[in-house]
């Protein structure tokens, strides 16, 4: 293991010891498991996304086409920064700061993505080309055409779950 990929690793153990979990409770994974080469998209091996099965084009209207919905289904910090801790370690990212990271959905619970699974969640960097913020934009521009009925619901999750940065012109939603 590279001694970079190591601190990393270390750091994480000891971001989980903190936090109360047991360093052995999580999966065993390596540092680095994970490849930082698909960024600002995640591994598509470790993060393929994953769908909330009560999200279905019938049921936009009393889910995810509701204001305020994401917040009935959005899991707790609690969950998520131990997430992120982890597959900060898996991506053997050298900055362990969890600020530096959000940990998102990449199908997002605006379109009904899962809201705990780790398949569809993974710590995106808020720095660089294209940051956090920038997949933020294009969830609410997909998450208004699909309630506008402009897009079907699968065809948007399946376009931001392959590329979020060419998602919005798969449907011409750029402008």
């Amino acid at each position: 293991m590279r001694p970079s990929h190591r601190l990393a690793a270390v750091a994480a153990s000891l971001a989980l010891a903190a936090t109360g979990v047991a360093v052995g409770a999580a999966p065993a994974t390596a540092a680095g498991v994970c490849s930082r080469s698909h960024l600002p998209l995640p591994d598509p091996s470790c993060q393929p996304g994953a769908y909330n099965p009560d999200v279905t084009q019938r049921t936009i209207g009393s889910t995810i086409c509701v204001p305020g919905w994401t917040k009935t289904v959005r899991p707790p910090t609690s969950y998520t920064n131990r997430l992120k801790v982890r597959q900060i370690a898996e991506y053997g990212y050298s900055d362990t700061d969890t600020s530096d990271y959000e940990e998102d959905h990449l199908v997002p619970l605006e379109l009904g993505g899962a809201p705990k699974d780790p398949k569809n969640l993974w710590p995106e960097p808020r720095y660089g080309d294209r940051p956090a913020q920038d997949k933020d934009v294009v969830e609410n521009r997909l998450k208004r055409a699909v309630c506008d009925g402009r897009v079907g619901l699968e065809p948007a999750r399946s376009a931001i779950a392959k590329d979020w940065t060419t998602a919005l012109a798969k449907f011409g939603l750029n402008g």
